[in-house]
């Protein structure tokens, strides 16, 4: 019988593999903290029910928690000026939205900086984006309060739908957007937003996920049948009441920037905003694209056609395929890769969409 052994004791953390009592394979990596693990058993259960690693050895094939290879390899991975800044944290989230057949998600806020700073201990926030990957006719996206908003107005509003009263009315205080596909819409910290329903959003942002202060559910309950919670104080205190029509219109709803072509391609920037750590291209091609990670980690999906090949131009990895809507990472190590159609997509567009950190 062959095993996966963790240690989460002491300073180190132990993983091996083990077969009928001999250890086949071992890997440790530090705990960074004195008092053991304990400190970082939050991060660690997040990273093992979100992301794996599948490791094969031989016909055996294991899992384990993507964030053991973040800890063990993280300046290959993320690279160093990514690394200086995160320590070894991951710090792109690729996820998705889906609100096909469904309803609107919750209207929500993300903490400033400064307030996740204070009040929960992070050095950095949940900025974000929704990228558009499916739409229905009815989609749209809530994104930006409207003009002339009545802060006190929202506030009591807000509290009464809460409290069981009326319906907090959205359309009042925030912009509604329509949406289709590839449509880009950013999401700097401070911004009240939720997407619509009717969408498949691919969501890209910072990896702090668990402080969304959501501030109306649309009256759904939760198991047990009672309204789900809020976070109204919290949510009001981070609004950026100056981010009205205009401002969005112009800052966060497809600011797209084109940056150059070549044979059979073409690139754009679509975000994200200045204040958000994240930058976004997307890349349209029916040819081979040339990247290159220039010493950071690449975070990518294909957002359009059914398949492309990554490869490395001097044979420094083995070609890999990629589906429409997988998301793929190529470690900062790599440097220079390309992504092209492969199988029933040569000759038709594909597009990919690639975030990395600015530095």
């Amino acid at each position: 019988m062959t095993v996966l052994a963790c240690d989460l004791g002491g300073t180190r953390m132990k993983i091996g593999l083990v077969r009928d009592g001999c250890v086949l394979a071992r890997t440790t990596a530090p705990a960074y903290s004195k008092q053991g693990l304990a400190p970082r058993l939050p991060a660690l259960k997040a990273a093992w029910l979100q992301f794996s690693l599948l490791l094969g050895f031989g016909g055996l094939r294991l899992e384990i928690p993507s964030i053991d290879l973040v800890f063990a390899q993280p300046r290959a991975l993320l690279g160093e000026a990514v690394h200086a800044r995160f320590g070894d944290e991951f710090p792109i989230r690729f996820d998705f939205l889906d609100t096909m057949g469904g309803g609107h998600l919750s209207f929500q806020v993300h903490p400033l900086t400064e307030y996740i700073q204070q009040h929960f201990g992070m050095h950095y926030t949940q900025d974000e984006s929704y990228y558009l990957l499916d739409a229905g006719p009815e989609a749209s996206v809530y994104l930006g309060l409207r003009d002339s908003v009545d802060r006190a107005a929202m506030a009591r509003d807000l509290e009464a739908a809460r409290a069981g009263g009326a319906h907090f009315p959205a359309e009042t205080y925030a912009n509604k957007w329509p949406a289709k596909r590839h449509d880009h819409f950013l999401i700097p910290a401070g911004t009240v937003h939720c997407s619509g329903a009717e969408s498949m959003v691919l969501e890209i942002s910072a990896t702090p996920y668990i402080f969304t202060f959501k501030m109306w559910d649309w009256a759904r309950l939760g198991l047990d049948g009672k309204p789900r919670p809020v976070h109204l104080n919290h949510g009001l205190r981070n609004i950026q009441w100056d981010r009205t029509t205009e401002w969005t219109r112009c800052n966060l709803v497809n600011c797209l920037e084109p940056l150059g072509n070549g044979d059979g391609w073409r690139e754009e920037r679509t975000g994200l905003h200045e204040r958000e750590f994240i930058e976004t291209r997307r890349h349209r091609f029916t040819k081979t694209v040339p990247h290159d990670t220039h010493g950071g980690i690449n975070v990518l999906n294909l957002v359009e056609g059914e398949e492309a090949l990554v490869e490395s131009p001097t044979g420094a990895f083995e070609p890999f395929m990629v589906h429409y809507a997988e998301t793929f990472i190529v470690p900062a190590a790599v440097g220079r890769y390309t992504v092209r159609p492969h199988g029933a997509a040569p000759g038709k567009e594909c597009a990919t969409i690639k975030a990395f950190v600015r530095t």
